[in-house]
């Protein structure tokens, strides 16, 4: 493993690099940060896939405060700027809605060969959203950026079905936000968006089952990433 850094402004993004091969991009959940993805990122090393996870502003060893969905969106693209191409994009919960945020600019999206999103799609309901935070004990926190994200559901809905990549939506089978109605919708949206469901883990799913979401996230991204004739190895 190898620590970086990225330098955006005032504020520091601290993050580390696992493995090496084609790069896959781990985007941890609010409330979480990038240690969360150490078991995902050692399976996925195993298996020739680099990955790359930072703490998000304002989480763990990063600096900096995210009251919108779009500052985490603009740390994104200057993400996947920095990285060889193609890459494959993991965003869990909020980091999955940051991604699809980020991936609405083109010059974006054609460096990405996939999106999986872990236990989040775009445009939940307001209500069952916030009702879902209370029961969890999590209402109060990052009030601002909820409302945001939340408000910008609409718009993410329609980049993720507009989005001309393939999309995995990795469903967590107890406690989750999503209903079987709200990944329905999204697949009707976008004909290349596919599901798999983990149903032993919770909405964390990279803490309650490491191992099944590299298996997962392993088997796209080679498969996506084989597809792309520019694939960039170390």
């Amino acid at each position: 493993m190898t620590e970086i850094s990225l330098t955006l402004g005032d504020v520091t993004l601290r993050g580390t690099v696992t493995g090496c091969g084609p790069t896959v991009l781990l985007l941890h959940a609010g409330g979480e940060r990038r240690s969360v993805w150490e078991p995902v990122a050692a399976i996925l090393a195993r298996q020739g896939l680099r990955t790359v996870a930072y703490d998000l502003r304002g989480h763990g060893d990063s600096s900096g405060k995210a009251t919108t969905l779009r500052t985490l969106a603009d740390d994104v693209v200057e993400m996947i700027g920095r990285e060889p191409v193609p890459i494959v994009l993991v965003g869990a919960s909020i980091g999955g809605m940051a991604a699809i945020a980020a991936l609405a600019e083109p010059a974006v999206a054609k460096r990405v060969a996939g999106l999986v999103l872990v236990d989040v799609v775009p445009d939940l309901a307001p209500a069952r959203a916030r009702s879902w935070l209370d029961f969890h004990g999590l209402g109060g926190c990052h009030t601002h950026l909820v409302d945001d994200v939340l408000g910008s559901g609409p718009a993410l809905f329609a980049t993720a079905g507009a989005l001309d990549l393939p999309i995995l939506v990795v469903h967590a089978g107890r406690e989750s936000p999503l209903s079987e109605s709200d990944v329905r919708r999204l697949r009707a949206a976008n004909r290349r968006v596919t599901v798999a469901r983990v149903p032993a883990a919770g909405h964390l799913v990279a803490r309650d089952a490491p191992e099944e979401l590299a298996r997962l996230v392993s088997a796209h991204a080679v498969a996506w990433q084989s597809a792309v004739p520019t694939v960039e190895r170390c």
